[in-house]
């Protein structure tokens, strides 16, 4: 799969949730190549103004959303599916707190990142349970982290609300597998994400443990398509060996 896959989300409606975020614009852009119609969602409009400034053919909506709120959330979804109908879901919400050991590390790591981690992923996955459902190409995937399944003394926070988020998104690929509808959920699992922007500040860096947002964007594209039809429920690794 290539940034070149033009044309196999033709007519789609994908919903980016956290679109404003370093992921964002290299995730839509792909998209935009797929011929997906776009709505892009985060905290607030400011961030996603670039975005849709520069896919204006592709990006039909851009809301703002405190997806920490499930009644907003719920609203969003249920709009979106009287309206166009929701054929995938690309939860791109993240955040990163760590680097001391559990014993040390302060109990405000936990409560930042449950929310913003754990909170968002349940909300988006039950507000679009039912869309998606109906609709033929239901797709929903997040981005994970190998922490996840195989937590350190230093990530512990990270690791388990990483891990939360990781079993709500396999609960929605079991619901999704209980149920007639076709619909999908997966997870997309990277050490660290490198944007264009980290490699246009650093361009002489390696980025060995990095895994290019371009890799990650094509991943999604692939798992809304309808060659990944069948995948549900899976871990989609995007790393060789150990990621540390």
């Amino acid at each position: 799969m290539t940034a070149g896959a033009a044309g196999v989300l033709d007519g789609r409606t994908v919903v980016v949730t956290g679109a404003g975020g370093g992921l964002g614009p290299t995730v839509v852009a792909h998209a935009a190549t797929a011929g997906a119609r776009v709505v892009l969602v985060d905290i607030g409009l400011d961030r996603l103004e670039p975005l849709a400034a520069a896919h204006p053919q592709a990006v039909v909506d851009s809301l703002a959303v405190d997806l920490v709120d499930a009644e907003q959330v719920a609203e969003v979804a249920a709009a979106l599916d009287a309206t166009s109908g929701v054929d995938a879901v690309w939860h791109l919400v993240g955040g990163w707190r760590g680097g001391q050991r559990l014993p040390e590390a302060p109990l405000e790591d936990w409560g930042w990142l449950y929310p913003l981690l754990v909170t968002t992923t349940v909300n988006v996955s039950r507000a679009f349970a039912g869309p998606l459902s109906r609709s033929r190409h239901g797709r929903f995937a997040i981005i994970s982290s190998p922490q996840a399944a195989a937590p350190t003394s230093t990530n512990a926070a990270y690791a388990a609300t990483k891990a939360a988020a990781e079993a709500t998104t396999l609960a929605l690929a079991h619901h999704f597998a209980s149920t007639a509808a076709s619909a999908t959920a997966n997870i997309v699992v990277v050490p660290a994400i490198l944007t264009d922007a980290m490699q246009a500040e650093q361009p002489a860096r390696t980025w060995a443990t990095h895994v290019p947002a371009t890799a990650i964007a094509e991943t999604l594209v692939y798992l809304a398509s309808d060659a990944a039809a069948t995948m549900n429920g899976q871990r989609i690794r995007l790393y060789a060996g150990s990621p540390s």
